[in-house]
């Protein structure tokens, strides 16, 4: 088993343009990021105001595509800075970027985020990272659980982003890596990707207080993953990472209902056993989160792909209320019931160092 592979090949978004506002520059780190998008040959337009227009269009497929290849450098609104509990991933969540540049058919950004889908990178990056201290200790999803407390306080940077993927064209992630990697403290930074980028990650001083999770899905659900790395890559990433010491972790989602779904997940928990095989003093997680979505979310995936034939038939779907009072539907009792015996049961047979932080 070769302890030393180097990090596979991946793809890298390039966005066809990029927008900086005025404050963005105002920044050290946005400044930065201005200079890395210019040194990438990206055509770089330097708005006049801080204000993002010009990005709708009448047609919904024609403002996806223009958002979709479009990258603005922005300054993080003060809320952003306001920390927000995050359950059941994390204590905190932090926000580095808004937007992702893959084109995932049940992309869960669809309900969350306002107006046309352009990745919006936070310039102000030492504020972002300034308001971390006040909350260490202070969270109730990992500092409370007697179960999770080893993971210290968590935060989580990935929530409407996939920090990896646009990690070329910012620096976010790595500077942020290395502000956990020198705080010490009972803390650890968590992101997710469906990308294998993780080369620029490798040599950082991570102090393993940053777990890199691999956001996984079934064989049968790849056309649904649009943009992204291929498994096989995400793997191999997920190996590198933790031969350079870093905790990883296995996001199982969307889980859905896919052809022989049985077969399907126990085969994608023996690729990712094998490719973990003989990883000295492996740290390994793994969350399980079923599919779901909204009205409001299906309206506008269905808009973005029209084409898709992810399953979203509300009448196939259980309703359950959402903290915020609203329903969203999700898989048949039943059905929920007999995924979560099978692929729990596989993973402690495949995968017995894995600790299953929670199912949802």
């Amino acid at each position: 088993m070769n302890l030393h592979a180097p990090p596979p090949r991946t793809r890298l978004w390039m966005p066809r343009r990029a927008l900086v506002t005025p404050a963005a520059l105002d920044h050290a780190h946005g400044r930065a990021v201005a200079a890395r998008l210019d040194r990438l040959g990206i055509p770089v337009e330097r708005l006049r105001s801080n204000r993002l227009t010009g990005l709708r269009d009448e047609d919904p497929r024609r403002a996806y595509a223009e958002a979709k290849s479009t990258l603005a450098l922005v300054v993080a609104p003060p809320a952003k800075l306001t920390l927000q509990p995050i359950p059941p991933s994390a204590d905190w969540r932090i926000d580095l970027a808004e937007g992702c540049p893959a084109h995932c058919a049940y992309c869960y950004l669809a309900g969350s985020l306002a107006g046309p889908p352009v990745t919006r990178v936070y310039a102000n990056l030492d504020e972002i990272l300034g308001v971390l201290r006040d909350h260490a200790g202070a969270g109730r999803v990992t500092s409370a659980d007697a179960v999770r407390a080893r993971e210290g306080t968590t935060f989580e940077a990935s929530c409407y982003t996939d920090p990896l993927g646009i990690e070329h064209l910012t620096g976010s992630l790595s500077a942020t890596i290395r502000h956990f990697g020198a705080w010490d403290a009972p803390v650890q930074l968590r992101f997710t990707t469906k990308f294998a980028a993780v080369g620029a990650l490798l040599g950082l001083d991570h102090g393993r207080r940053t777990r890199i999770r691999i956001s996984v899905n079934a064989a049968p659900a790849a056309r649904y993953e649009g943009g992204t790395d291929p498994l096989a890559a995400r793997l191999a990433a997920m190996r590198v990472a933790a031969l350079a010491g870093y905790p990883v972790g296995l996001t199982i989602a969307p889980i859905l209902p896919v052809p022989d779904w049985r077969e399907a997940y126990d085969a994608l928990l023996a690729e990712a056993a094998a490719a973990l095989a003989g990883v000295p003093d492996l740290d390994l997680t793994a969350e399980c989160i079923t599919h779901r979505f909204t009205a409001k979310s299906k309206g506008v995936l269905e808009g973005w792909y029209p084409g898709s034939d992810l399953p979203m038939r509300a009448e196939e779907r259980s309703r359950k209320r959402t903290k915020f009072g609203t329903e969203k539907y999700v898989l048949p009792q039943e059905l929920m019931a007999a995924m979560r015996a099978h692929l729990t049961a596989r993973l402690a047979a495949r995968l017995p160092a894995a600790r299953l932080l929670y199912w949802t």
